[in-house]
């Protein structure tokens, strides 16, 4: 029998073919050729994402916050190791529900930053899944189980993250990358939390944001990624998912302006205060553990 396979371009070279054209047998032989049969599975976003059916992928919402948790994990694993990356307090029993459900062994919850307007879910979950380890960027200061930096790699079975710093909105901004090589998916997918949104990007104005670091991290850590990269934010306010390097390189209305008008316009979007900073900064430096927070807060004053 006969396995063939569409990578994505020739899946897209065809969909743009004209509707009169008609491939003769000799053609379709030739397109096929030398390819080696490989699954083609489909993530939640609904893109197909090379590989051998090993990443699960699931992309969450919770909508005070307009926060997106991302759920990977390596299906082709026995134990289905499994990272959550971005939790949010008041949606953690919903992934843990989600999880167990699936049968996924939960591994590390993830942060990409000290998020200001809200608390992260990791400290409830590290409470109800035995053995989970937290992880924040050493950058940070924050207290976590794993500190990671500037080009680590987050394993979990056969499938690992890098990281890349990208700091800017925070001091401590990580964006993690799925790894590129064997068995690791295609496009690759960057989770570049506050950083680099759809058609945005993070503010710069407080925990030691700089508009110039910003500005350096996209364009030296997200923007150097293969331009089909998809890109999943760690927030979305107008109902966007995801979307490329190639459409934030060209239509990003920040990013694309040269870094002094960057820098300007940054300083100038007068913003209000986050309302939930005063509460989300102290709980999540110490892992979304948030009446310890709050103790401490209250003993110090």
């Amino acid at each position: 029998m006969l396995q063939l396979r569409l990578t994505l371009p020739r899946i897209h070279g065809l969909l743009h073919r004209s509707p009169s054209t008609v491939l003769n047998n000799k053609q379709v032989l030739s397109l096929f050729s030398g390819l080696k049969a490989q699954s083609l599975a489909v993530a939640s976003y609904g893109t197909a994402v090379e590989g051998s059916q090993r990443l699960f992928f699931r992309q969450l919402f919770e909508g005070e916050s307009f926060t997106y948790t991302y759920l990977l994990a390596d299906m082709a694993h026995p134990d289905k190791p499994a990272v959550l990356i971005d939790p949010v307090d008041q949606t953690a029993d919903r992934d843990i529900s989600l999880i167990k459900d699936l049968g996924l062994k939960l591994i590390y919850a993830m942060n990409t930053h000290v998020h200001a307007d809200h608390v992260t879910g990791t400290g409830i979950i590290k409470s109800k899944i035995p053995g989970v380890k937290s992880v924040i960027s050493r950058a940070s200061n924050a207290k976590t189980d794993l500190l990671i930096e500037h080009g680590d790699k987050v394993n979990f079975g056969g499938v690992y993250l890098e990281v890349r710093a990208t700091p800017g909105h925070t001091a401590g901004c990580v964006t993690y990358v799925t790894g590129s090589g064997p068995c690791q998916p295609t496009p690759r997918m960057a989770f570049t939390g506050d950083t680099l949104l759809i058609r945005g990007c993070g503010r710069t104005d407080f925990q030691g944001g700089s508009a110039h670091q910003l500005y350096q991290s996209v364009h030296s850590q997200i923007f150097k990624l293969p331009k089909d990269t998809l890109i999943y934010p760690a927030h979305d306010y107008k109902g966007f998912t995801v979307s490329t390097v190639r459409e934030e390189m060209l239509y990003n209305p920040r990013l694309t302006l040269d870094e002094e008008t960057f820098k300007h316009t940054m300083e100038n979007l007068n913003l209000p205060y986050p309302k939930m900073i005063d509460i989300a900064g102290p709980a999540n430096m110490l892992c979304g553990i948030q009446d310890v927070a709050i103790k401490a807060k209250a003993s110090a004053s």
